[in-house]
């Protein structure tokens, strides 16, 4: 146990010797003749209370009596009144004349944050405008409609992996789900158009109708090939409408590897394609296709020569008008293109001086 600070001894006189420590039995009388003091005093003021002549107590801004010590129940928080102000609770004002309760972890925000308002964004809908909650605005469906992308609280994080995967497999018609490990009665197993293989993809039969599978399509590049829908309009020269009509061109859309908030992608069957565009219904054959090819890039190789020819009329106009112009403020008689003409100063010639009689 570590010594109370003490005050230090007086410094002592030059030629004194320092006071001797007190012995023990000097400190046991001198404790004695205290408590005896103390509690003669505590009989006087007894006295003098019942008396009625008791003196006026000296006591602190507490409510405490200077000098004596405070009982333990009067620090205690237990039964602290709340018109007290005391800096270890975060009790605040309210206006009314009370207190406002403090929070469950006692700290309040800064006078400046107190505007603050905290969001919780899992629960918010990304409406591609801004965030938006179910309290700004009550009335839109969208934000009260669940998403069932997210896990559902009674199901735990493995089970919904497993969830995802089947839902997945389930889309693809893989694993479990392809029809092509089943065996069905009163009908005829689909084959590769290729190999005749049964593996095939299932997935593509139902998009495009075609039965081809995944080592096919890798041997015939040229015509298992997905092209996009820009591709399909500028090689093939084929309309917009054409492309969007599934029945007669199917497609397969996917998300847009570029970027996430852009339109899915549109992807055709190369052969698929090519069938429709070399038909009598289109162009009828590779050749015609390519001869209007041909005649397109032509038309917009005149258009774009127009166009010049005709910027650098006008830029010939303009020209010789500044020409003129500038033969005209010069005082010349005209001149041609590139010629100089004036110096473009203003000169004035002065005359013989004439002395004014009155002013000099």
């Amino acid at each position: 146990m570590t010594e109370r600070p003490s005050t230090p001894p007086r410094a002592s006189h030059p030629g004194t010797l320092p006071r001797a420590p007190l012995t023990p039995e000097q400190v046991r009388r001198t404790e004695e003749s205290r408590l005896k003091a103390k509690a003669l005093r505590d009989q006087r003021v007894t006295a003098e209370r019942k008396a009625g002549t008791a003196p006026e107590v000296n006591r602190t801004p507490s409510g405490f009596i200077a000098g004596e010590k405070r009982p333990i129940s009067a620090i205690s928080t237990s039964n602290v009144p709340h018109t007290q102000r005391d800096a270890r609770n975060s009790n605040r004002p309210d206006g009314n004349g009370g207190f406002t309760k403090p929070p469950d972890n006692g700290i309040q925000a800064a006078k400046k944050f107190t505007k603050y308002i905290d969001y919780d964004f899992s629960k918010m809908t990304d409406t591609k405008g801004g965030f938006l909650t179910a309290e700004d605005d009550p009335h839109n469906r969208a934000l009260h409609t669940p998403n069932q992308e997210e896990k559902p609280a009674h199901m735990t994080l493995r089970e919904w992996e497993r969830h995802q995967l089947l839902k997945k497999l389930r889309e693809q018609k893989a694993g479990p789900f392809e029809p092509g490990l089943s065996v069905l009665k009163g009908q005829v197993a689909k084959k590769c158009r290729e190999c005749g293989s049964l593996e095939i993809d299932w997935k593509w039969d139902e998009v495009f109708g075609c039965q081809v599978c995944n080592a096919c399509k890798e041997k015939v590049p040229d015509k298992y090939t997905l092209l996009t829908k820009t591709e399909a309009r500028e090689d093939y020269l084929l309309t917009e409408p054409e492309l969007k009509d599934e029945s007669l061109l199917p497609h397969l859309e996917k998300p847009n590897p570029h970027k996430a908030t852009w339109n899915n992608m549109m992807l055709y069957l190369r052969y698929q394609v090519e069938e429709y565009a070399f038909s009598e219904k289109k162009w009828g054959s590779p050749e015609a296709l390519d001869d209007e090819f041909t005649k397109r890039q032509a038309e917009t190789k005149r258009r774009k020569e127009a166009k010049f020819k005709s910027k650098l009329n006008e830029l010939k106009k303009r020209t010789r008008v500044d020409a003129y112009k500038r033969s005209r403020q010069a005082g010349g008689g005209g001149g041609q293109f590139g010629d100089i003409i004036g110096t473009g100063k203003h000169e004035h010639e002065w005359g013989r001086s004439v002395e004014n009689p009155e002013t000099g």
